[in-house]
């Protein structure tokens, strides 16, 4: 299979689900759509499981302890900028209500919660690092991104791939700083665990801060 597609399925497989979840409130007004959250996750996992022989870049660990403690300190880094940066002109749009697991009584739907964070720590930090840092960063490098070391890919290729991943994000902002951090981390550790990890603390964390504050508007 084409190295490419391998890499942009998963990520292409939950954008789609993405734009089908909002659409179905329209469609199906009385379905709760929380509950499409664990299926958008599980089926990303799911093409991530059937894809995996095909990654060859995350089956080495080879990290340091010293990379291990860089990458968790980067994520822990950009989750206190991401619930600080949230002013007017640092939005795309308007933030939204979020992902509200809380039930008609005021009581906190806990497997919601756990989907939520298993599907935001687990599933979505390898489908995004694989589709923005492994692909696309080495690819606006050089077209046969697999050659590329993750190390010479320059300034240029950084600074494109984390600008279209801050798009992705209501919270441009914070979206280019975390795309900066993790972008930087492969290119500093050439090991995509790195920015894989790192990814990981912060989604991991602003699940804890969001349920522990109510500001489900960051979810």
């Amino acid at each position: 299979m084409s190295p490419i597609l391998v890499r942009s399925l998963p990520f292409g497989l939950y954008i789609t689900l993405l734009v089908l979840e909002g659409l179905l409130p329209d469609w199906a007004p009385d379905l709760d759509v929380r509950w499409l959250y664990p299926l958008k996750a599980g089926l990303v996992a799911l093409a991530l499981a059937v894809l995996w022989r095909h990654y060859t870049e995350l089956r080495s660990w080879s990290l340091s302890f010293a990379q291990v403690l860089l990458s968790l300190a980067a994520g822990l880094l950009v989750l206190v900028l991401w619930v600080n940066l949230d002013a007017g002109w640092m939005l795309m749009g308007e933030m939204g209500k979020g992902y509200n697991p809380t039930q008609a009584n005021g009581q906190i739907d806990w497997m919601l919660v756990a989907f939520r964070i298993a599907g935001a720590a687990l599933v979505v930090p390898l489908m995004e690092e694989l589709f923005w840092r492994s692909f696309l960063q080495r690819w606006v490098k050089n077209p046969d991104f697999l050659s590329q070391n993750p190390a010479q890919v320059g300034v240029k290729a950084l600074l494109i791939a984390s600008a279209l991943f801050a798009v992705e994000h209501v919270q441009w902002l914070a979206g280019l700083i975390a795309g900066l951090a993790y972008g930087w981390l492969y290119i500093r550790t050439r090991n995509l665990w790195a920015p894989v990890i790192a990814h990981a603390v912060t989604n991991a964390g602003l699940g804890v801060y969001v349920v522990a504050t109510g500001r489900w508007s960051f979810w």
